[in-house]
């Protein structure tokens, strides 16, 4: 049978999962460029760099916090029953956040904290969503799944940004607000239409404890792979990231408002959008994967750099263009990697600890980039944080050679009882 590019869509349990988070995060991605700009409207001009990257960090708090444990229980219960909570949770948090805005909101406070309390229920949420997903196709198709989950992914990071500009502009800041918690309903109809996910093996079931959450550090940091993808994806992501300094891009340097914010927003999944388009026909039979992953963080780099001189709107928009696609290159193939070399009852403990990874470089990075940029400036901040990643990409591939030698005939994918 001839390979198709969109054969993981055709098992229903994945393709109502896709659909769903496709919605659901176009409105999670509306909300996070909403949240940026409201908080540049609420603080001092002298405060905006450091107010703006306290939005990170308040994101990064509870996924630190919770790393431990929300791992754990992603692998001791049922993962679509924990999607249920935690998508419904941070409904309710996006409609509080609603009705303040609208009742008058002053103050940047009430913000920083609801942040708090959707990231603590998304710590939840993305372990089990990862674990799910192995459990959603063959495994023959995972490769496939993961590229589709990348592609949906970065539509719904165009679509969100963009349409939150418009939003802005035409209505009002609550809006996007309101349209962010119409949409989860998307994703908990599509888990409540699933049937006849595969029950958990017995020696699938953990006990939810200290010693199974140590057991999923004493796992990632045993292996050479997974801790080196991760170390680069969290150093590479905390000098270059610089999503949280827009907001002072759009409105002081390139003068483009409310609408050119959404589409800055949204530049950076306009390029991942073209990348994994390219990469969801070739992920099963790419081959140099060690060396495909650190040219793209490369590439990520120098992005940064040029973003940080440009004073035209098109090549900034062009650069971070650039910044997804060559983020989205390296994350697919990281992700295949950690995926494929993770057994099924470690997933949900793995994906845990890569959470402090994947979010806190980019959201310590946008607290660094803000402060950074109180001091020395917004474009200043951005230049020093690209050379900085180049710097830690070769250092990383220094350290570990075998990242660079890694190849598709290394991949064996782990059957789900490997290791007991």
């Amino acid at each position: 049978m001839p390979f198709s590019p969109l054969i993981a869509l055709r098992y229903r349990n994945f393709r109502l999962l896709w659909w769903g988070q496709l919605i659901s995060f176009s409105g999670s991605m509306m909300q996070n460029a909403a949240i940026l700009w409201h908080v540049s409207l609420l603080v001092p001009e002298n405060q905006k760099g450091i107010a703006l990257g306290l939005v990170g960090l308040m994101r990064l708090i509870p996924i630190v916090g919770f790393s431990l444990i929300a791992g754990v229980v992603a692998d001791a219960v049922d993962r679509r029953k924990l999607m249920l909570i935690t998508q419904t949770m941070v409904m309710a948090i996006s409609a509080v956040l609603a009705f303040i805005t609208f009742s008058g909101l002053k103050v940047v406070w009430p913000i920083y904290l609801l942040s708090v309390l959707s990231a603590a229920a998304g710590s939840f949420d993305s372990p089990a969503r990862s674990s799910l997903m192995p459990m959603l196709v063959p495994r023959e198709h995972l490769p496939n799944a993961i590229s589709l989950n990348s592609f949906m992914f970065q539509v719904a990071a165009i679509v969100g940004p963009a349409l939150a500009g418009v939003v802005i502009a035409s209505l009002n800041v609550g809006w996007a607000y309101v349209f962010n918690t119409i949409s989860f309903l998307s994703v908990i109809l599509a888990l409540l239409l699933m049937r006849d996910l595969p029950p958990p093996l017995e020696k699938d079931k953990r006990d939810i404890s200290l010693k199974a959450g140590l057991d999923g550090f004493r796992f990632v940091f045993s292996s050479p792979m997974i801790r080196s993808t991760m170390l680069l994806d969290f150093f590479a992501t905390f000098f270059a990231s610089a999503n949280a300094l827009l907001p002072i891009f759009a409105q002081d340097i390139l003068h483009v408002g409310a609408a050119g914010y959404g589409w800055l927003s949204a530049a950076p999944s306009v390029g991942a959008m073209i990348a994994v388009t390219a990469m969801v026909p070739i992920t099963e039979r790419l081959e140099r994967q060690g060396w495909v992953m650190f040219w793209s963080v490369i590439g990520y780099g120098l992005a940064t750099i040029v973003f940080g001189f440009s004073r035209n709107f098109w090549l900034t928009f062009f650069c971070l263009a650039l910044t997804g696609a060559t983020d989205t290159v390296s994350a697919i193939v990281r992700n295949l990697i950690r995926q494929i070399t993770t057994p099924d009852y470690m997933r949900g403990r793995m994906t845990s600890v890569n959470m402090v990874f994947f979010m806190g470089g980019p959201q310590l990075g946008e607290l660094e980039a803000g402060a950074l940029t109180n001091w020395i400036g917004a474009p200043l901040s951005v230049i020093t944080g690209g050379i900085a990643c180049l710097i830690v990409t070769i250092w990383v591939v220094l350290k570990t050679p075998s990242l660079l030698a890694y190849h598709a005939d290394d991949q064996k994918l782990v059957t789900r009882g490997a290791g007991d």
